[in-house]
């Protein structure tokens, strides 16, 4: 795997939702190289923090071969894919996405180490964003969500920074996979029950593969 960091962004809370709910999603990318510690790139915010950031979901990465995708399925949106940030990512890559990144894969970004732990779940955020609710369920569909970093070890990032593929223990993992599972409308109840005690997923979509579990053993009841 050959990739490489196209932009590094961050964001300051401010009004976002349609009642101005605070929020970070708007991203701005920097030519500067920024520091990562252990909650992600230092000066990013995050406005609700039960929902977004912590160690499991320090750095969010977005493929930037998905925007071209993105304007030909939705053409009346062309012009909001057109610059990195649109999904509010921190990472713009190029190189790799969701069939080739798997859970637990571990990545030297720029000096820093991460770990992949989990897919991004799309949210109103992301319709508000857009002008277009449908475009949560346009994620769901095609699973190019984007995935989130725990940092194993501090560092920096700057644009033009390789990713480098340090270790993949469980390729039979990939995110877009896990997405459908957990996200989308998978029902193969051995999976759930591996991703469960899958150490490297986050914490809270293991317990989300237990709760699906439960209710899918419920309707066969």
């Amino acid at each position: 795997m050959q990739a490489e960091t196209v932009a590094v962004l961050t964001g300051k809370t401010a009004p976002f939702g349609p009642k101005g709910e605070p929020s970070a999603y708007r991203k701005v990318a920097t030519a500067e190289t920024q520091e990562i510690d252990s909650l992600g790139i230092v000066g990013d915010e995050q406005a609700d923090p039960r929902y977004h950031g912590g160690p499991d979901k320090a750095i969010l990465q977005y493929a930037s071969e998905h925007y071209p995708l993105w304007q030909q399925e939705q053409p009346h949106l062309r012009a909001e894919f057109r610059d990195a940030g649109a999904f509010g990512e921190n990472i713009s890559s190029i190189g790799m996405d969701e069939t080739s990144v798997c859970i637990g894969d571990r990545f030297r970004l720029g000096t820093a180490v991460v770990e992949v732990s989990q897919a991004r779940q799309p949210c109103w955020k992301l319709g508000h964003r857009f002008g277009d609710a449908g475009m949560v369920e346009a994620v769901v569909r095609c699973a190019r969500s984007g995935w989130y970093y725990r940092v194993l070890e501090p560092g920096s990032v700057a644009a033009g920074d390789e990713i480098e593929l340090l270790e993949q223990p469980f390729p039979q993992w990939p995110t877009a996979k896990v997405f459908e599972l957990l996200i989308g409308g998978g029902r193969d109840k051995s999976a759930l029950r591996a991703l469960s005690k899958l150490d490297p997923l986050s914490i809270n979509w293991r317990e989300r593969a237990r709760r699906k579990l439960r209710n899918l053993k419920g309707r066969d009841d």
